[in-house]
């Protein structure tokens, strides 16, 4: 029956009720994610070129080169966030978060391959004011890499009451999400999903959009990291439950025997899903939690995988699939298992290297003539869970192979850096990690982009910054003799993933060097190694940090600066946009008077 069974026949009479005793508005504030009112996805945004064309033109997934060949369609999509603090109960239990618009997930963004994106941001957190920033995960952001949204890094924090205006290309296409990078805010509330559509060989008749999985927490984020930093404190911060959508049920009952006085609905709502049957549909799977590494399965449904992350790849059949957290996987799942009236649940675990009080995340996947509020009775595949998994490893190298192949150059890439990881306690007892010797701490007054293009390159250590000056490829080691897992994400780019395994690299393994996987999170295993390699041909300053949010709290966290020649060149004196400027002029008035509680490494 595999783990997932066993989780719901113990916990199914409180965790997998149907009808929903909360409103929407209660549960998720204004967002629509995990209910039927969710509209479809179109194929792409707009009309037919008047050549009868795709907004992209004649380009395709397989034949096109997407680093190098994106389009320019001219089209400009504008959005405008508002952060601020709300009251929501997405599981039932009633807790103080941090929405954008009114919503939790936020609102969507949506466009084609080859627009520009434009997202006004509004900073209204207040009752206590806070700084913030939003990453636009997976963008290459070439040309723009003020607007990559990590704080100390790229910009400073948009202060209390102020606004900064985001734009970049849609130079990839796919699957993403938008995420708060200051501190861990993001764990209280503050993420989206992005569709960049683009061309692909897949054949399907429906989008169904985004899948968000999510694991989620009962408290503030800003107390989780007080208690995991302070002295004796533990790296380990559970999960109280797991969302899709944003939506799930919650045991109300033990919460009271336990003395939790805070408002709470059992059956608050979990979401659910159409499918038309005998008809193809796209689901977008994003891991856009905290910590836990999640294994999605939809029961008697064979998921056809065509993509990781912004990365086109060979379709290969799953029944599970382990995604990190950022990691994305659209996947294919034709309705052809049951009867017009069958129902089937659909499910999301966190795997057994997570600190999870309550790992099991359930939705409902209803046929056209399925009665809504019956509950499936469907069980699990075999392999849902984390069976004998390393903690969720992603599927094999060998198994994602892109589309469109790119080989690494041959020979010795021009830099090789090896980066251990490392955890400690320092002399207050409170526990760290360091990365390449250092737990870093940014400066959110002091923004590294800015350093650069003023001809500055030396850096505090604790910002654990690497010049990697005019090399044009770097291979990164990275050997892990700890026991849990981390999710690797670099700012920027996408990378080759030449190998990851148990033990460390043995210097010479690379798998499929003609066309190794790229995507821009890869997991390293406990007690393994990771191999990374990019063209470090994007001038800029890019994190690359463990998307836990909580090890980046403790210090997990590095940025790399490429081309730094070329970023004094282009952007150096009065080259850099006036709004960089501003928002760390904001930024240093507010921050003069009002109080920076910047007890992490600050991302």
């Amino acid at each position: 029956m595999g783990v997932i069974g066993r989780a719901l026949v113990e916990v199914s009479s409180k965790l997998s009720g149907v009808v929903a005793n909360l409103v929407q508005e209660k549960t998720n504030g204004s967002s629509r994610l995990g209910t039927f009112v969710f509209p479809l996805l179109a194929f792409f945004l707009g009309n037919l070129t008047p050549d009868g064309q795709y907004p992209w033109g004649n380009l395709t997934d397989w034949g096109n080169n997407q680093y190098t060949d994106c389009p320019v369609t001219g089209a400009v999509r504008t959005y405008d966030f508002v952060i601020s603090r709300g009251v929501i109960a997405p599981d039932g239990y009633q807790r103080d978060v941090l929405l954008v618009n009114g919503a939790f997930p936020g609102p969507l963004i949506e466009a084609n391959w080859g627009d520009k994106i434009v997202v006004n941001v509004f900073n209204n957190i207040s009752a206590p004011d806070e700084g913030t920033s939003i990453h636009w995960h997976g963008f290459l952001h070439q040309g723009t890499p003020w607007d990559d949204g990590a704080p100390g890094v790229s910009q400073c924090p948009i202060a209390p009451g102020k606004k900064y205006t985001y734009e970049f290309k849609a130079s990839l296409y796919g699957t993403s999400w938008y995420h708060a990078h200051y501190s861990a805010q993001y764990a209280g509330g503050i993420v989206g999903p992005i569709v960049v559509h683009g061309p692909t060989q897949a054949k399907y008749d429906i989008d169904l959009g985004p899948v968000m999985l999510s694991d989620w927490y009962h408290r503030p984020y800003f107390d989780l990291i007080k208690d995991m930093l302070a002295p004796g404190g533990s790296p380990r911060v559970p999960s109280d439950n797991n969302l899709i959508n944003g939506k799930m049920n919650f045991d109300c009952d033990a919460a009271a025997v336990a003395g939790d006085k805070t408002p709470c609905t059992p059956n608050a709502g979990i979401a659910k899903f159409k499918f038309q049957t005998g008809k193809t549909h796209r689901l977008r799977l994003v891991n856009s939690g905290a910590d836990g590494v999640q294994r999605f399965s939809l029961d008697g449904h064979t998921m056809t995988v065509i993509a990781n992350d912004f990365v086109p790849v060979k379709p290969y059949n799953v029944t599970a699939i382990s995604l990190a957290v950022g990691q994305r996987a659209d996947v294919l799942v034709t309705a052809n298992a049951g009867t017009p009236k069958s129902a089937y649940w659909m499910r999301s675990d966190l795997t057994k290297c997570s600190a999870a009080k309550q790992p099991l995340a359930l939705a409902a996947v209803y046929y056209d003539q399925a009665d809504p509020d019956t509950a499936p009775t469907t069980q699990p595949w075999a392999d849902a869970g984390d069976p004998d998994r390393q903690c969720g490893a992603s599927d094999d190298l060998a198994t994602r192979e892109p589309l469109y192949p790119i080989a690494i150059p041959d020979g010795e890439p021009a830099v090789t850096k090896e980066m251990k990881i490392e955890a400690y306690r320092n002399a207050s007892d409170v526990f760290l990690f360091k990365f390449d010797g250092v737990s870093s701490r940014v400066d959110y007054n002091h923004p590294a982009l800015g350093m650069v293009a003023n001809g500055n390159l030396s850096f505090p250590e604790v910002w654990n910054v690497r010049n990697f000056g005019d090399a044009k490829t770097v291979r990164v080691v990275i050997n892990h003799h700890g026991p849990g897992p981390h999710p690797m994400h670099l700012h920027g780019h996408n990378f080759h993933v030449l190998s990851s395994g148990l033990g460390d690299w043995d210097g010479k393994t690379i798998v499929r060097a003609s066309n190794p996987v790229r995507r821009d999170v890869e997991i390293i295993r406990p007690n393994g190694h990771l191999v990374l390699q990019f063209d470090a041909t994007n001038p800029g300053v890019w994190a690359f940090h463990c998307h836990i949010a909580w090890h980046a709290s403790g210090g997990f966290f590095s940025s790399f600066v490429t081309q730094p020649e070329e970023v004094r060149r282009r952007w150096g004196g009065i080259g850099m946009p006036r709004k960089m400027e501003q928002v760390c002029r904001e930024w240093d008035a507010w921050s003069r008077t009002g109080v920076v509680d910047q007890i992490d490494s600050g991302t």
